[in-house]
């Protein structure tokens, strides 16, 4: 005997063929219909999630919104899942998922006094396996998923354990059909799950009609009802996820384990509609930094904290992480009004950040006579070394021949630095950029000024080009590029050769319009390969009218780095290519400034490493995952790395936007850019978009991308590799800005003082004066740090697991910090 419970549910898309107007009607009807049969079906219950419908709901008809309330309290109306909506589960920071989770938690308690304790991600393409312990410290004990889908999926339909990196434990279930059934054939899904599983003593059961709205019908209510009642020898009740849950332990059967992600799932989502993953990304990184600069300026300058911008940011970044969104799988209206969004988030992250650099620029000396000074925030908990860039205006205009040089100090001690072309193309003397080599102070204010001196010209590159090559050397780095092809042929740290010739070529792949890829797990067909333009052709690309150029050329010269660009093209699709590489330290950093013109292709940079017998690692949400060596398209988020065992050796690669690549034989493959169409996927033999017509194609025009390309020995690449990748995304802020001279320096926020322990969120909670701190180990080793906080005064020691999360509450009253054993 078996007993099934039927989760009734209406699986709604917010946007995806249609945009968030739509989205909304579809949520309103729907949750009236579905009220309606509560009311009217004894026994039945009705399941839903996402707290954004509940919103929508509550705003446009807040008459059925009262109804929902009391269905809920009467157990007719389950609040399922508990998130702010269904996002996509790979691409999304691990912070991001805990936020998804608190925003959606903290909705529910208010309105409805529940806390669900079964997520549900039911269309989401892959889960990342750090989900397993966010779950669990968020209070979750149960996940239901339907994806990856039976057809070659390594975890089959029904119930296992997830592992999660840090080894803790999750009950999965995975659905054995779809979310959603066909009118009037409910009753069939539930003989279908008889006859597949019939020794089985419990079952869950999805139902409800339509893919966009639907759920609940009279015609499957009264066949259900028909079906109970002349089933024999099998219970079947209308439940809920915990209901089941609750009934599956008690049965104390034992559960296959599972320890990696639930992956691949539709692999060109990595990729398609790369202007949202961009701005995604982006809005990740100025929210939680400018999150970090104002819990700072509240504590050390009392400024007031801005929680509601905060929280509207917070919901544009959320909204965009559906799983239609991020993906890029809908209409090009839906790509639209979602980059809209996420530049609203943006912007206001912007206004927070500026509030709190002025705030914490309080104390600061005024500048001396003939100074500029040049103030950096650094966001993070550890000193940052690195290139740092800023510009100014001179107070007068130099009409002259001669040429103002700006040299950095710090403390009145010079630093290495060099003038740089600014991104203004006035003509004269007058905008400044200047890049310096420096070290900051973790999470304050650190100041430099710039002392200006005339000379005859600006500076000339001493670096050229020999018998068709570049060579550039340091006492740690050599970096070769071939003039002849615009690529890097070696790079050496300390002697040691990491990457094979013809470095960082862009690739032309096979592909087609489905920005899916529902049919292939792969991208590995070339089709072509950019190429280096002649001298005549590059010269009219770059915009260059009064000689000629070189298409590879050494554009920057000095203390600080030397800068090279090289100029492609593919049919009708333009590249210029930058590698800026340092003359202090080994990371090399790769710009590339695509207008993409290409249909059914996709653009991937080849990285070549030498070590042909590495593993291929990537970060993931809280987590680092081993990822496929085989060719097979793959996800992960800030960086991806080549680590050869046997040889000591690893390639890291840091990126600013990008989730997609590919590894084989030690070759890297970054994915770009597609040239698929708007939502379409197949459907039978039919052709994927009409052929009588024109079809807009995704990611059309310029796109820009930056990646850090490094080399050394494993232990060193991988323990550094999670902090640099901060650093790059949530870059510190850098202004030239003439302090007033009055009020006292602010205290640093936070230290650490080891070399690993990461510092992912700083928010303040709620009314209170209550702040959180997140930190993770992001390497899978135990240690211990000790945590400093100077504007509290308070100092100590915090042990961590293998990929812990630790969330730490600091009482601004009482001076106070507590470990907390979950994340909030």
């Amino acid at each position: 005997m078996a007993k099934i419970h039927l989760i009734c549910n209406a699986h709604i898309d917010p946007v995806w063929q249609w945009d968030w107007q739509e989205g909304k009607a579809a949520a309103i009807a729907t949750f009236r219909v579905a009220a309606g049969f509560c009311e009217e079906f004894d026994g039945f219950i009705f399941n839903h999630n996402e707290a954004l419908l509940y919103k929508w709901v509550e705003e446009y008809e807040p008459e059925l919104f009262s109804r929902i309330k009391i269905l809920v309290g009467q157990g007719k109306w389950h609040i399922m899942g508990g998130w702010y909506l269904q996002p996509d589960c790979n691409m999304p920071s691990g912070e991001s998922f805990v936020r998804q989770i608190l925003e959606g938690r903290e909705y529910f308690r208010e309105k409805f006094g529940v806390t669900p304790h079964t997520a549900i991600n039911f269309d989401s393409f892959g889960h990342s396996r750090g989900l397993v312990q966010i779950l669990k410290k968020t209070g979750f004990n149960s996940y239901i998923i339907m994806r990856p889908e039976d057809n070659g999926s390594a975890v089959p339909a029904g119930d296992f354990i997830w592992v999660g990196f840090d080894d803790s434990e999750i009950v999965v279930h995975k659905l054995f059909s779809g979310y959603s059934t066909v009118l009037g054939e409910s009753d069939k899904r539930i003989s279908e799950w008889l006859e597949k599983y019939p020794e089985k003593e419990i079952g869950l059961v999805t139902w409800g009609v339509g893919n966009h709205g639907g759920g609940p019908s009279k015609i499957d209510l009264i066949q259900i009802n028909e079906f109970m009642q002349k089933t024999e020898g099998n219970e079947i009740v209308h439940s809920c996820p915990e209901n089941y849950f609750a009934e599956l332990n008690k049965l104390n059967i034992e559960l296959p384990r599972h320890y990696k992600g639930l992956n691949p799932r539709f692999v060109g989502c990595y990729t398609s509609q790369a202007q949202i993953k961009q701005k995604h990304r982006k809005l990740e990184n100025e929210l939680y930094m400018a999150e970090k600069m104002a819990a700072n300026a509240f504590i050390n300058n009392g400024i007031q904290y801005p929680e509601q911008e905060m929280k509207e940011a917070l919901e544009d970044l959320l909204t965009a992480q559906f799983h239609d969104v991020l993906p890029g799988t809908s209409v090009k209206e839906v790509e639209e009004s979602s980059i809209r969004l996420l530049d609203h988030g943006l912007e206001l992250a912007s206004r927070i950040q500026a509030r709190a650099f002025f705030a914490l620029a309080g104390g600061q000396e005024r500048a001396k006579e003939g100074e500029i000074p040049i103030l950096i925030y650094n966001p993070h908990p550890f000193r940052v070394r690195g290139i740092f860039e800023c510009e100014f205006m001179l107070a007068n205009q130099n009409w002259a021949k001669e040429f103002t040089l700006a040299k950095v100090f710090r403390n009145n001690m010079k630093i290495p630095s060099q003038p740089e072309k600014e991104a203004s193309n006035v003509n004269l003397d007058w905008r400044k950029k200047v890049a310096f080599y420096a070290e900051l102070e973790p999470s304050q204010m650190n100041r430099f000024d710039c002392r200006l001196e005339m000379v005859d010209g600006k500076p000339q590159p001493a670096l050229k080009a020999e018998n068709g090559k570049i060579v550039f050397k340091t006492d740690e780095l050599e970096v070769v590029i071939n003039c002849n092809t615009g690529l890097i042929d070696e790079y050496r740290v300390n002697n040691k050769s990491y990457l094979k010739n013809n470095s960082f070529a862009p690739l032309v792949m096979s592909d087609n319009e489905d920005p899916w890829r529902m049919d292939a797990n792969r991208f590995d067909e070339v089709k072509g390969k950019f190429v280096l333009m002649s001298k005549e052709e590059g010269t009219g690309y770059s915009g260059v009218s009064a000689s000629t150029v070189d298409s590879v050329r050494v554009i920057e010269d000095g203390e600080v780095r030397s800068v090279i660009e090289a100029v492609f093209r593919y049919n009708n699709s333009f590249l210029c290519q930058t590698y800026k590489l340092p003359k202090k330290g080994t990371e090399i950093h790769v710009n590339l400034r695509v207008n993409w013109n290409e249909r059914n292709k996709m653009l991937k940079l080849s990285v070549p490493t030498v070590l042909e017998d590495a593993d291929y690692y990537g970060q993931a949400a809280y987590g680092v995952e081993k990822l496929p060596g085989n060719g097979d398209e793959t996800e992960a988020q800030k960086w991806t790395a080549a680590v050869s065992s046997t040889e000591n050796r690893a390639v890291t690669c840091i990126n600013d936007c990008i989730y997609g690549s590919d590894f084989k034989n030690g070759e890297i493959r970054l994915s770009l850019l597609r040239g698929a169409a708007y939502c379409a996927h197949p459907i039978g033999d039919r052709p994927l978009v009409m052929q009588d017509r024109f079809s807009a194609g995704i990611d059309q025009g310029e796109r820009v991308f930056d990646f850090w390309i490094n080399g050394g020995s494993v232990e060193s690449r991988m323990n550094s590799i999670d902090r640099e990748a901060l650093v790059h995304n949530e870059k510190p802020a850098a202004l030239s800005f003439f302090p007033a001279g009055e009020g006292s320096k602010p205290l640093g926020l936070i230290e650490l003082n080891d070399d690993v322990i990461q510092l992912a969120s700083v928010k303040k909670t709620g009314k209170s004066q209550r702040f959180i701190f997140r930190l993770f180990e992001p390497t899978g080793r135990e240690r211990e740090v000790e945590v400093n906080m100077p504007a509290l005064n308070i100092k100590r020691k915090i042990k961590f697991g293998k990929f812990e999360i630790k969330t730490l509450r600091a009482d601004l009253e009482k001076k106070e910090l507590q470990e907390l054993d979950h994340i909030e």
